[in-house]
């Protein structure tokens, strides 16, 4: 059983390391992927963090159907309601952000851990889909939330109900993926806009990223009060001094995160 972890500067790399089971996610695995997702928000020194799979096939096909699945059906059917969120961070809030690079296959939960983060790659090879109703349920881990405000609702209707992936090319064209790169560089480039973002001022990279989000769900003028509030609280910080003194003589800033 592994989730492997490595770090780096201020990076993360997750790797999701079951390649033989397309790197789903039994329970184990399922905790493993939770524990360290929480430990990279916890850690004031990691800033951004890239989530992958083992391998080249699969970046994860989501719940195990023999073991996470029925272990979680059985809870249900006797009268339980345990959380559902894939890794920890599928439908939690997450302050700092994550870039999957989808290495092959992101179906059902797999999918939905691509949606839960910031930007997404994807190789050539690459399909993406929420096949949970060929199993009789729904996507329920963020699923049918995040598709339909990513892609049109119409492919996201076709998409769920059928229960049919994408492929590379379609989900580069309707905006579910950045960007395609081949599949031997795609880490790499995954890991070098990392390290572009984690040279940003880290503050702010966490209140950009929380305007965008927050404003999905409010109307403009309270977005825009929202986003000047955020702008207020890092135009306070020493980091946003750092970066005008670092404008100023010509330097590269030194952001230490206050």
């Amino acid at each position: 059983m592994s989730i492997d972890v490595d770090r780096f500067d201020h990076i993360a790399v997750i790797t999701i390391n079951r390649p033989k089971a397309r790197n789903a996610l039994d329970p184990a695995h399922n905790t493993a992927l939770g524990a360290a997702v929480a430990e990279f928000e916890a850690d004031p020194n990691l800033y951004v963090a890239v989530l992958t799979g083992a391998g080249t096939v699969a970046f994860s096909a989501g719940a195990d159907l023999k073991t996470l699945l029925p272990e979680y059906q059985s809870k249900v059917r006797a009268g339980e309601s345990p959380t559902w969120n894939f890794g920890g961070f599928t439908t939690i809030d997450r302050a700092k952000p994550i870039i999957a690079a989808v290495n092959g296959h992101a179906l059902a939960g797999g999918c939905e851990m691509a949606l839960a983060c910031d930007i997404r790659l994807a190789s050539p090879n690459a399909t993406i889909g929420l096949a949970e109703t060929k199993w009789a349920i729904i996507p329920g881990a963020g699923g049918t939330v995040r598709l339909p405000r990513t892609v049109p609702l119409g492919l996201a209707m076709e998409m769920i109900l059928t229960g049919d992936p994408i492929d590379a090319a379609e989900a580069l064209r309707v905006g579910l993926v950045n960007r395609i790169v081949p599949i031997e560089k795609l880490l790499s480039v995954a890991v070098d806009m990392a390290q572009v973002i984690a040279s940003r001022g880290p503050l702010a990279v966490k209140a950009a990223r929380a305007s965008i989000l927050e404003s999905k769900s409010l109307p403009e003028r309270a977005a825009m009060e929202n986003e000047f509030n955020h702008f207020l609280s890092v135009v306070r910080t020493d980091d946003a001094a750092e970066g005008f003194s670092a404008f100023s003589e010509k330097r590269n800033p030194q952001y230490l995160g206050k």
